[in-house]
Formats: structure tokens, C-alpha cells, sequence
């Protein structure tokens, strides 16, 4: 025998032990990727059915903060403490941004457009109360009370408008 009939015959022997090997790590390659994405999809259902409740609590909490900072509900809640028209918006406020950072941590379980409109929500209240702080017209605290109760007479509150996009975005997330 020669060299040459040898290493035909180690050739034949080992080529299609080679190609057998490959693809046996072929076939457990693409089992373990399946195992893996069956596992991670199993992790994430498993986390989405826990973070769920969590989620809606804090879509509950911002409805909750979206209706005590609605000026309608604020007015009737917080009297003024003087006839001062500066005092009452600087009171108004202030309970607008105690309760805005009573609920702040919420913002980790909200999507970035929904934080936004609460926020804008916030904002415009405090803004319009202002406002109206501002008018000439405006004399004291309880002129202050009739003028936003006026202006929202005629402009729907920002609070309604942002609980009414967190009702549209609830129905589309879950």
C-alpha cells in the first residue's frame, strides 16, 4: 500500500465524519438558538404579566393626579387663605406641584409621549392660572376663582384633554 491509498483511505473515513460533526453542530446550534429565544420569550411574558398591574396603577395614579390638578376640582377644593389674587395663584400652585411630585416617580412605568401630556397638562394649568393672575381685571382672590371658572367655560381643561389621551393610549397598549 501507498502513502497515497493511505491518505485516500484516512480521507474517506475522516471526510464524512467531518461532514457528520458539522452538521451535528449545525442541528444543536440552531436547537440551542430556539431554546434560547423559546426562554426569553417565556422571561419577557413573565415580566410583562407582572409589570402589568404596576403599569395600570400608574395610568391610575396619573388619572388620579390629572383630576385633583383640574382647576374646576382645584377651586373647589383649596379656598384662599387672603383676598390677595397673588396668593391664591402662588397656593394654586403650589398644590399643583405637590401633587405633580407626590406622582413623579410614575413617569418610569408611562410611555415618554404620555409623561409629556401630563406634563404639558400640569404646565398649561399652572399657566393659565397665572394668567389670569395677571388680568387688571382680576382684583382679588375671588375675582381670580370667577375668571378661571370663566375661561374654562369656554377652553376644555388640560387635564381633560390628558386623561383623554391616556384612556386612547391605555386601549392601544393593552
Amino acid at each position: 500500500m501507498t502513502i497515497e491509498d493511505k491518505l485516500l483511505e484516512i480521507a474517506a473515513y475522516t471526510l464524512p465524519a467531518l461532514i457528520t460533526g458539522g452538521v451535528a453542530f449545525v442541528m444543536m446550534q440552531k436547537f440551542y438558538n430556539s431554546e434560547e429565544s423559546k426562554r426569553k420569550f417565556e422571561l419577557l411574558r413573565e415580566n410583562q404579566k407582572q409589570a402589568l398591574p404596576i403599569r395600570l396603577q400608574a395610568y391610575e395614579r396619573m388619572v388620579l393626579l390629572l383630576e385633583r390638578i383640574n382647576p374646576t376640582q382645584l377651586l373647589l377644593r383649596v379656598a384662599p387663605i387672603s383676598k390677595s389674587k397673588d396668593d391664591y395663584a402662588t397656593l394654586l400652585s403650589h398644590h399643583i406641584q405637590t401633587e405633580f411630585e407626590h406622582n413623579l416617580t410614575q413617569q418610569i412605568y408611562l410611555t415618554a409621549e404620555t409623561w409629556d401630556i401630563v406634563l404639558k397638562a400640569k404646565n398649561s394649568t399652572v399657566q393659565m392660572i397665572r394668567k389670569n393672575a395677571l388680568r387688571e381685571d382680576v382684583v382679588d382672590a375671588d375675582k381670580l376663582r370667577e375668571a378661571i371658572m370663566i375661561e374654562l367655560t369656554e377652553t376644555e381643561a388640560p387635564s381633560n384633554i390628558a386623561i383623554s389621551f391616556l384612556k386612547e393610549e391605555l386601549k392601544r397598549v393593552f
